[in-house]
């Protein structure tokens, strides 16, 4: 099957400058793609390659198997929707007036504008100026405008800058029922807390270059990041040091009624049958390496070989 985006030794050089250097991703249909990095990291070269406002200096840029700058251009942008991070519209035109404009850009019908306000939480605001909308209303209202037509590829640069943390479950759940439907998602981000359970594969940037990709379960076995373990009890005499004494453990903190460890993850089945086997043991919470901790762990790599 033809991946619905593809980029294959794709660099950019401004001058002297390489924004990219030599990264190669694929995001295949009804996948959804989490684009990480710092800013300056490449990211926003990377989305305007795949919308064809410039052209790579080395590499190529494939969606849907033809190339964003080439004859088919027109129709490759039909099956694509697009939200910037800072979306700006006509002050003085409605919500409703908005759509209009671009749905005729897009061939989109009347109807299926009134389905994407009810789908953005804008129904209420329709007919309101934009000048009257808050920055998340606004936001709302992009993503409403990238929406149009139902694309089969969706990117988006930063899409919950401004939405409230109810409106950015309302965001992502979005986001799942596009994908049960076929819709590919590229989402750029540096946000991001919350943003794991929600993606299938990541890809992340570092001063051009690609850091790392694959699943979440993939990068978090390639890094290899500890697992910590928190326990609660009540063992005043218990010696968790020589507990551990022939195991990969590390003690972070231990007092009478709460020990937090940190272990290889390879090493989880071993810990577990040491702490079940002691009796004061209450509760025990398992807390695996998080995006956050992969994220830096493979940025520290870049640094420490730079």
């Amino acid at each position: 099957m033809t991946p619905v985006l593809e980029l294959d030794q794709v660099s950019k050089q401004y001058g002297e400058f390489s924004a990219l250097k030599g990264i190669s991703l694929k995001l295949d249909e009804g996948k959804i793609m989490g684009l990480l990095g710092h800013n300056g990291a490449g990211k926003t070269t990377t989305m305007k390659l795949v919308l064809g406002v410039i052209s790579p200096s080395q590499g190529r840029v494939h969606m849907f198997g033809a190339s964003p700058t080439g004859p088919e251009a027109d129709t490759l942008r039909r099956n694509m929707g697009y939200l910037p991070e800072n979306v700006s519209f006509y002050n003085q035109l409605s919500g409703r007036e908005v759509l209009t404009y671009f749905g005729k850009l897009k061939g989109v019908s009347a109807a299926a504008q009134v389905d994407l306000f009810d789908r953005v939480g804008l129904s209420h605001a329709a007919d309101r100026r934009v000048k009257t909308y808050s920055k998340g209303m606004r936001q709302r209202l992009g993503l409403a405008q990238a929406l149009l037509g139902y694309p089969k590829l969706l990117m988006l640069d930063e899409p919950t800058a401004g939405l409230d943390p109810t409106a950015t479950h309302e965001f992502y759940e979005m986001l799942i029922e596009l994908r049960k439907q076929g819709t590919s998602v590229l989402i750029s981000s540096h946000v991001l807390p919350g943003i794991e359970k929600y993606i299938d594969s990541i890809a992340i940037l570092g001063g051009g270059n690609l850091l790392a990709v694959g699943t979440p379960d993939e990068l978090g076995q390639n890094a290899q990041l500890p697992l910590v373990v928190r326990v609660k009890g009540d063992w005043p005499d218990t010696d968790w040091q020589s507990q551990f004494a022939q195991q990969d453990v590390s003690l972070l903190h231990v007092n009478g009624q709460h020990l937090e460890l940190s272990t290889p993850l390879h090493n989880k089945l071993q810990v577990m049958r040491t702490l079940l086997a002691e009796p004061a043991v209450e509760d025990i919470d398992l807390i695996p390496p998080s995006l956050d901790d992969l994220y830096g762990h493979y940025n520290q790599q870049v640094s420490s070989a730079t």
